[in-house]
């Protein structure tokens, strides 16, 4: 029978404890009040070719602004995005950028 080994010891020092936190602003000055409808400085742009249509951009959203496509892959509604860049920083695949509405 294979030794248990707690997980702890299997990455070296690191607990949970020195986990970063996901789906937060470390900066200061980066939030401000939105009320839905006002333009965001930058907007969520997702290239369907590096999507996998995983999901963490809808969930790691704190507005509720991305929904699934009928095609299943994801996109924001504008009226509730107010340009965070959270679902762009949860990418693991980097689909998604940020970039500056039309």
């Amino acid at each position: 029978m294979a030794k248990k080994i707690p997980a702890a010891k299997t990455r070296g020092k690191h607990t949970w404890k020195d986990t970063k936190v996901g789906c937060v602003l470390l900066e200061e000055g980066k939030a401000k009040p939105f009320e839905p409808g006002e333009k965001p400085l930058l907007v969520p742009l997702w290239d369907k070719e590096m999507c996998v249509r995983c999901g963490l951009c809808y969930l790691f959203c704190p507005d509720a602004a991305i929904k699934r496509s009928d095609d299943g892959y994801y996109e924001a509604t504008l009226d509730y995005c107010k340009g965070c860049g959270i679902c762009h920083q949860e990418c693991w695949f980097g689909a998604i950028s940020m970039m500056e509405e039309a």
